[in-house]
């Protein structure tokens, strides 16, 4: 489990703003195959740039955040979980609305790893499917969410935590049992 207190606190690559970095690979250094990111937005300004990388950012809290990426219409990001997936490359200009607002940032290197941004609520057991060369991250927006098998190792977390999920060669499936929202991201190395 990765909880607040795991996340390392850093400056935007263009010192726009700050992010805190919950999970990446490999764990130390540049360029990365994979990172996740919560960054906390207060003002408006340009994101930093990540040439070859696909983004996908995900509302978490907050009254809303407007994104302008390129020279498309701006796209309003609402309420919590609502999504946007861009290029890395692309220039965004964002403008919270009414108030500082934080959002998860998942960051994948085109060619090396594909990733896929699920919100979901949680009203019953729910199956991960743990595939080679596949992990999950579950951060939950609200509410609790465990592992649901027998065992000292079974993972816990309550909302604003995140559950870091790899294939370890024997289990085949992964259920999460609890109740709220989870925003959930698949990432798979190419």
């Amino acid at each position: 489990m990765l909880g607040r207190e795991a996340a390392r606190r850093m400056p935007w690559r263009n010192g726009g703003g700050t992010t805190n970095e919950i999970a990446r690979q490999p764990a130390r250094g540049e360029p990365f195959d994979w990172r996740a990111s919560i960054a906390e937005i207060d003002r408006e300004g340009p994101f930093s740039l990540f040439a070859g990388y696909e983004r996908c950012l995900v509302l978490l809290s907050g009254a809303g955040l407007e994104l302008r990426v390129d020279d498309a219409p701006p796209v309003l990001l609402g309420r919590s979980g609502q999504m946007l997936a861009f290029g890395g490359e692309s220039q965004v200009a964002c403008r919270p609305v009414d108030g500082p607002v934080r959002a998860f940032n998942l960051l994948t290197a085109r060619g090396r790893v594909a990733q896929r941004v699920l919100f979901r609520p949680l009203v019953g057991p729910m199956v991960l499917f743990q595939e080679s060369g596949v992990q999950w991250l579950v951060h939950v927006l609200g509410g609790q969410v465990a592992e649901q098998h027998a065992g000292a190792g079974a993972a816990r977390a309550e909302a604003g935590a995140t559950l870091w999920l790899t294939p370890d060669g024997a289990t085949r499936q992964t259920v999460l049992a609890g109740a709220g929202e989870l925003l959930l991201a698949r990432i798979e190395a190419s």
